[in-house]
């Protein structure tokens, strides 16, 4: 990301995550904030790129992931709420809807919306304008990852180390270095028992093809021409590897053949599991 700008490639998912509500049937997620959330997400703007912008291959894969990953994240949230978790951090949260749409669960948490300083101004003025209102349980909190700084400002912002919590860490670990992922891992492992990470990790060229490879080097490229390059791609032995040093208690790998099964089966249109972005979840 260029010194003092906003991250860019958190509009095109927003963008995707507001055409899934438009264009899918069913849905896999159900986002009623997603539409309008900003200009670029609006109905019109969404329609006026044309039918055959968003049945492309390489747009339904996006939109595939996008609302995939929301989903399985917010599944794993609220079984880790009905065992206890209070606390809520989202990590790289860009233009996440989740504190304005609360199902009756999130009540009782405590949610920290984190994200790089300039990232996070950028998104609260995009909030401001929407006319949302901040959720009395919503907290901000600017954090630049690389400088492993996440633990300090979450604490000054009331964030309790000695209870539990669940961490979104979603398309986040590609832009950031191999230390940066540690140090993020090392935090979820360091909180209390019945505490979650869910993450999303980005497998190297080598590991793909097809669909998945094209739209993985088309991201890359349009990251990078937007300063955002891809920094880290892990294999999931690497990330199991990590994980297992780090003392997790149960690991799970959604892998492209369970998520298809689980969300994805009997559809009839082209949206289908992706490859090029995976999910894990770590419980401590």
């Amino acid at each position: 990301m260029l010194p003092g700008q906003a991250s860019q490639s958190m509009v095109r998912t927003a963008t995707c995550r507001a055409a899934h509500q438009l264009l899918d049937r069913p849905r896999i997620f159900e986002d009623p904030i997603a539409v309008g959330f900003i200009p670029e997400a609006s109905e019109q703007a969404i329609l006026g790129a044309g039918d055959h912008h968003h049945r492309a291959p390489m747009q339904t894969l996006f939109r595939s992931l996008f609302a995939f990953r929301s989903r399985f994240a917010e599944e794993r949230l609220a079984h880790a709420v009905a065992r206890g978790v209070r606390q809520y951090v989202i990590v790289g949260a860009g233009l996440d809807t989740f504190p304005w749409r609360q199902p009756g669960f999130a009540k009782a948490l405590r949610i920290f919306w984190v994200d790089h300083p300039a990232t996070l101004a950028w998104s609260k003025e995009r909030i401001r304008e929407r006319g949302l209102p901040t959720p009395e349980n919503l907290c901000f909190v600017a954090a630049d990852l690389e400088k492993q700084e996440l633990t300090e400002r979450l604490t000054s912002r009331g964030f309790a180390r000695d209870a539990s919590a669940f961490c979104s860490v979603l398309g986040v670990t590609q832009y950031i270095s191999r230390e940066a992922i540690k140090a993020m891992l090392r935090f979820a492992a360091s909180l209390p028992a019945q505490s979650e990470i869910v993450f999303s990790f980005a497998p190297p060229d080598d590991d793909l093809d097809g669909d998945d490879l094209t739209a993985a080097i088309h991201g890359v490229a349009l990251t990078e021409a937007m300063g955002e390059p891809w920094k880290t791609r892990l294999t999931a032995p690497e990330v199991f590897a990590l994980l297992t040093r780090l003392e997790f208690g149960e690991v799970f790998h959604l892998t492209p053949k369970c998520a298809q099964q689980r969300y994805f089966a009997g559809r009839d249109d082209m949206l289908r599991a992706p490859r090029l972005e995976q999910l894990i979840a770590a419980i401590v």
